[in-house]
Formats: structure tokens, C-alpha cells, sequence
């Protein structure tokens, strides 16, 4: 076997190691497009890639970076190492663990587990100003200073490996590079940003319009009612004819899309549906289809045959497995007679797709030992692609489980592990890793996992076995809830502003402090804090906590807070947890809805905290919410502006934009108000102020 070590530039700041044998390269990531075409340009202003012999050398062309390591690759096993600095420390690697956020020092199997290691990413990022990816999709082992405490390792036992390598000034330009690379989060449709609440397994339609009904009528903003697998004829049917148990969900054969039908019923009300799935269908083969398409189309060749799967597979050595039956239809297509009654999307349920197959051959060629970490990411790509094609309106994809490149195409829970602090641990590996779209299922019986659930990119109550009603939960939980349920529907634009920031950048929603502050030494490991964008602090699980450097406003009681140190923080009554506005920060806060297409009369809120000789700037991103008119550039960024200079706060808002109040937050009342240059009545009291406006001033 020839074995070679290539090396090559591909855009500014990405290089590239490929192990190539007997002329092949690269991974299954590559063939089914979840690594970017990017084609080598030779050179780079930036970085420099050398490779002599076994050893490279990563150089920055613009200072005194350098990175230095061996590749060493035999017949099967391929083995990556480079040298460790004092000091470095490391993030990423996805969900694989839910005990540390910063690396140095573990060992991390990446393979994809049920509950253990739901996401793993082979990705991660050094202090140091540089990241590195691992292409391949089999199972394989980093050690990141636990054999030895100066050297980080690689281990892959088989394939044909290539490592990308980042040059970046900061996390925030490696998650960029990354996600250049492995793709951008799509938006996904605006009402995925209001509450989800998914029924009990055991309900029919009655109880699932009267679960509905009661979020109406006691005012808990609700976007979504979702079903667990107990709406199907046969329980956890994983073929393609899936039906409604008519027993629980007596829908009409006569008029399966009229409006008489409970799905119709939510529909008026102002709800999206969701149908839970399980999946064991080999997908491989529609992948193989688009793939040969798309190199036809590229050859300019006229189209191919079915039969062309098979003539041409990926892997061609000889095997002993059972093969999976040829498929007769893409599995997607067994999905639109539910759409076409009014089923928005659906919850891919771990189920099969994260459990072990051995003794399995794909339609591909490829065994379980290449598609086990791949098999979650075409489930998501296809439930993506076909969804988009069949409705031309943008999917929301919902599973537990993915790998390097999920962010594309997916949402993501953290499975059956409910809603405590280890799964905010999960959620802020994931946003360290690329992916952005996360929640859990809420704890609802303490306050703490209600602040944490609620306060989240996607925030989901699911009953599942249990009831996990809001209205259940006691006086002081169904009020908090309430409450938070409230805001959240307020801060659903704000949220949906960040989710344009991921979709273009690659910064997540949810930002760990390594993240938004890498050079504050408590924020390295902090477990317990995240921002929720740039302006909020969120606090969960913990009474004591950290204010980075700065002020702070307490969203809950209006006290300013100086930042630096460390606080014993009690919440207020009916809260579990901080929440807190940064300085120099503008919040804006929508109409309270019950659901996110329901229309309002109502403004605006803005809540401003700038004190004197600062100023603050937030560019509100807003589009229909449904169509991707947004990729033709069919949006709109409202700019608003605040600033306070000798004594005058002077606060511009968009004239053909509504703003009903102005909520000031100060550690001293201004001398001077404005609003688009005019005089403004503030009323003041403690550090709070507010200004109602009529037409913007």
C-alpha cells in the first residue's frame, strides 16, 4: 500500500494534513457534503503549512505563532500528535462529556453513545489561537495531555484521515473558520423560538386540544404541541407506513385534511404541530443517489441509473454482514401525507440511530464501524433537504444525536437526561463546538430548571410519561412559569437576532464565559453561566456566581452590580436564577404574544443600560419568519442607539419602527434625555427609568 502525507492551504486561515492511501483521501464527511468544497489555493497571507518526512509546521506568516507535530500512518491506523504549551487550555469536542468544559488533561472516546456521548464532535480549540478537525467518521480516541501532559494525540484505527487545522485571533474567529468549513447554521422558522410543549404519550386528541386550550386560556404563551410515539397505530413503528392510532386520534378517512380534524382545531388557535419519529431505514442509499447527481451534474453528463449504487460503491472489500433490503423510496417521502394534513415537523428520536449495528452492511458498502457516527447526520441532512424541497419553507429539525457538521442542518435536545446542570454542561460544549441550536427537557418541578429551561435558544416542556402541565406544577411553580413563559415570548426577537448572527457567523446563541470572555480567568471552567446573546447574563443552578468585569443590571430587582469578583446571589421570589443586562447594552423586547405569528397592536420595549462616556448599539434582524426570501437578502436590521456624553443620554430609534416604552437603567439619573434628538420625559426612581413614547418621540 502507498501511503502518503499531503498537505495543502485552502482558504485564509484553514490548512489541511490529508493521509492519503493508494491515491484515496478524506472521509464519508467529504463524499456526502458536510465539509465545503473549498478548493486549495496554494497560499495564504496568513499561515503557512510545511510537511517533512512524518513531521509538520504550522507557522502564522504575521507573528511568532508555531505549531509543530507528526503524522505518523500505516495500513489501518493513522496517529496525529503535536506538542503542548504550560498552560493551554482546550474546548470542544461536543457532547462527550458533561463534566468539564475546558480539556486539558482527559481522554475522550469519540463515538456516538446513548445518553453518555450523544454529540460528539471531533473538533476542538486551543488558548493558543488555533483549532483543529478531524475528518473521519470512525470511531476514534483523543488524548489531550492524560498519557502525557505536554503532548496531544489522535488516535484513528482505520480510513484514510485528513486534519484541518485553524488559524484564528480568538474562539470566536476559530468558530467561524470552523463553521466556513463544516457549514453555517441555517435559520430555522421563527415560531421554533416560542415554547414547545409535548404531550403525554398517553393522550388522545381530547386531552391534546384541552392541553392546548388551557395555554390560551391562562395566558402561557405556547408555539408548538408535539406528540410522543403513542400517536401511532403501532408503537415505535420504524417502517414507512406509519399511521395514526385511530383509537386516540380519530381523524376522519373521508376528510383526512378538512377542517374539522384536532390538527386543524390547533392550527386556529395559533399552533405548530410535532410528530415524534424513530428511524431504521437505511439511508445510505438516497445519499449514494444525490451524490452520483450531483457528479453527473457536475460532469455535465447526462442523468444515471439507480443500479449505479450499486456498480459504485464507497468501500468494495469483501464482508460477512447482513445487508439491508434496497429501499423503494427515499425514506422522506412516507412523511408528506402528514404535512399535507398540517404536521410541521418532526422530533428524530434517538431510538435506533444511536445504537450499535455489527453485524450490518449499508447500501454504500460501508460498514457499521463507518456510518455509526454518520448515520445521524444523513437523518437530519435528508429530514432537512426533503422538508425544504417538498414545502419551500424552512425546516426545523429536532434529534439528540449528530456529528462534525450537524449545525447545518439541525436542532438539538440532550436526550433522556432531563433538564439539571449536566445538560447545561452539554449545551456548552455543543455552542464550543459549532452547533448552536440546544435545549432539554425543562425541569419543571423546581424553579431552578424552570429559569434554565425557559432562558434557553429553544425551550421545550416534555410530559412524556408524566404531567409536566404548567397549571400542575403548584401556585408558585405554575405562577413562575407563567412569568417566564411571558418573558420568553418578549425576548423571542432577540433570540431570533442571534440565530441570524450563528447563521452568518457561526457564534452561537449560547455562549459560555470561555467563550465571550476567554481572557477572565473564572471564566475557563464555569460551569453555572452562559450569556444568552451579547447583552444577557444567565446564572443556573448555583447561588454563587461570577460578574464578569464591568456592571451589571439585575433584570429581576433593577440593582446595579460592579463586575470582577465573585457574589452570593439569592433570586428573588418566583425566580430560579440570575439574569442580568451587561453595560453599555441595549435589550429590545417584542409585544407579549401568545404564540409568534399571533398579530399585536403593541410597541417595543427597549431596556438600556449605558452609563456616562459609553454608548451601546443593537441591530434588531427581522424577516417573515417562514421562507429563506432572507438568503436573497429579503430582511430588515433596525438599528438602535444609545449614548451618554456630559450628562445628556440621547437614544435614536428607527422612525418606521414602534417603540411604546424606553426603560433606562443608570447607576445616576441623566441630565438630559433625548429621543431622535428631541427632549423626552424620564421617570425616574432608583436606578430605573422609564419614558413612554407615542410614534418614537
Amino acid at each position: 500500500m502507498k501511503i502518503e502525507i499531503k498537505s495543502d492551504v485552502l482558504s485564509e486561515g484553514i490548512c489541511r494534513l490529508s493521509v492519503v492511501k493508494n491515491g484515496m483521501s478524506g472521509s464519508a464527511l467529504n463524499r456526502y457534503g458536510f465539509i465545503e468544497k473549498i478548493m486549495s489555493s496554494g497560499k495564504d497571507r496568513r499561515v503557512g503549512l510545511n510537511v517533512k518526512n512524518k513531521g509538520f509546521v504550522l507557522k502564522d506568516k504575521k507573528g511568532g505563532f508555531s505549531l509543530a507535530g507528526i503524522v505518523t500512518a500505516g495500513e489501518e491506523e493513522t496517529v496525529f500528535s503535536l506538542r503542548m504549551e504550560k498552560g493551554e487550555r482546550f474546548y470542544g469536542l461536543g457532547d462527550q462529556t458533561r463534566d468539564r468544559l475546558e480539556q486539558s488533561g482527559s481522554r475522550a472516546v469519540m463515538k456516538i453513545e446513548n445518553v453518555s456521548s450523544y454529540i460528539p464532535i471531533p473538533f476542538i480549540m486551543s488558548s493558543r489561537g488555533y483549532g483543529l478537525l478531524v475528518n473521519t467518521t470512525f470511531r476514534h480516541v483523543w488524548d489531550i495531555g492524560r498519557t502525557k501532559k505536554d503532548v496531544l494525540t489522535v488516535t484513528v484505527p482505520k480510513g484514510t484521515p485528513e486534519f484541518y487545522m485553524f488559524r484564528g485571533r480568538d474562539f470566536k474567529e476559530l468558530l467561524d473558520l470552523y463553521t466556513q468549513l463544516t457549514g453555517r447554521p441555517d435559520l430555522p422558522p421563527k415560531w421554533s423560538f416560542g415554547l414547545w410543549f409535548i404531550c403525554r404519550m398517553y393522550a388522545n386528541d381530547f386531552e391534546v386540544v384541552t392541553d392546548a386550550l388551557n395555554f390560551r386560556d391562562r395566558q402561557i404563551p405556547c408555539d408548538i404541541i408535539g406528540l410522543e410515539p403513542g400517536w401511532m397505530e403501532t408503537f415505535y413503528d420504524y417502517s414507512v407506513d406509519k399511521k395514526w392510532d385511530t383509537k386516540k386520534f380519530p381523524i376522519p378517512s373521508y376528510a383526512p385534511n378538512g377542517p374539522n380534524t384536532f390538527i386543524s382545531a390547533l392550527k386556529r388557535m395559533g399552533y405548530k404541530l410535532e410528530l415524534w419519529l424513530c428511524n431504521d431505514y437505511d439511508l445510505s442509499y438516497e445519499e449514494e443517489r444525490k451524490y452520483k447527481l450531483a457528479l453527473k451534474k457536475a460532469s455535465g453528463t447526462s442523468c444515471f441509473s439507480e443500479d449505479d449504487v450499486e456498480k459504485d460503491k464507497h468501500f468494495t472489500e469483501p464482508v460477512l454482514f447482513d445487508k439491508f433490503t434496497k429501499p423503494e423510496q427515499p425514506w422522506f417521502e412516507h412523511l408528506k401525507k402528514f404535512i399535507v394534513q398540517g404536521v410541521d415537523f418532526f422530533k428524530q428520536d434517538g431510538a435506533l440511530q444511536v445504537c450499535d449495528h455489527p453485524d450490518r452492511l449499508y447500501g454504500n458498502g460501508m460498514t457499521d464501524g463507518e456510518m455509526h457516527n454518520l448515520y445521524s447526520l444523513l437523518y437530519s441532512k435528508q429530514m432537512y433537504e426533503g422538508f425544504r424541497a417538498h414545502t419551500g419553507k424552512r425546516p426545523c429539525c429536532f434529534t439528540p444525536s449528530g456529528w462534525a457538521g450537524l449545525q447545518k442542518y439541525t436542532g438539538t435536545w440532550t436526550g433522556d437526561t432531563g433538564g439539571g446542570p449536566k445538560t447545561l454542561v452539554a449545551c456548552l460544549n455543543l455552542a464550543l463546538s459549532g452547533h448552536s441550536l440546544v435545549t432539554c427537557d425543562m425541569e419543571t418541578t423546581t424553579k431552578e430548571g424552570i429559569h434554565y429551561g425557559f432562558l434557553m435558544p429553544w425551550a421545550q416542556i416534555n410530559s412524556w410519561n408524566y404531567f409536566r402541565h404548567p397549571w400542575l406544577q403548584g401556585t408558585k411553580l405554575s405562577s413562575a412559569m407563567r412569568d417566564y413563559a411571558q418573558l420568553r415570548s418578549r425576548l423571542v426577537p432577540y433570540i431570533y437576532t442571534y440565530a441570524y448572527h450563528a447563521h452568518k457567523t457561526g457564534m452561537p446563541i449560547m455562549r459560555p464565559l470561555a467563550l465571550e470572555i476567554p481572557d477572565e480567568p473564572a471564566a475557563a471552567n464555569n460551569l453555572n453561566e452562559y450569556f444568552l446573546g451579547r447583552e444577557l447574563l444567565v446564572t443556573a443552578f448555583t447561588e454563587d456566581i461570577y460578574l464578569p468585569k464591568g456592571q451589571w443590571v439585575d433584570r429581576w430587582t433593577g440593582k446595579v452590580y460592579a463586575g470582577g469578583k465573585k457574589f452570593r446571589y439569592v433570586p428573588p421570589e418566583g425566580k430560579g436564577g440570575g439574569l442580568f443586562l451587561r453595560e453599555n447594552s441595549i435589550l429590545p423586547l417584542g409585544p407579549l404574544r401568545q404564540y409568534t405569528e399571533e398579530p399585536s397592536c403593541e410597541g417595543y420595549s427597549l431596556e438600556i443600560f449605558v452609563n456616562e462616556g459609553g454608548n451601546a448599539e443593537f441591530g434588531l434582524y427581522d424577516d417573515d419568519g417562514i421562507t429563506f426570501a432572507y438568503e436573497k437578502g429579503d430582511y430588515r436590521i433596525y438599528r438602535f442607539r444609545a449614548a451618554c456624553n456630559k450628562g445628556v443620554l440621547a437614544v435614536t430609534v428607527p422612525k418606521d419602527f414602534k417603540v411604546d416604552a424606553i426603560i433606562i437603567y443608570s447607576t445616576g439619573k441623566p441630565d438630559r434625555f433625548t429621543v431622535n434628538g428631541k427632549t423626552a420625559l424620564l421617570e425616574w426612581s432608583g436606578n430605573r427609568g422609564v419614558c413612554k413614547l407615542q410614534n418614537n418621540g
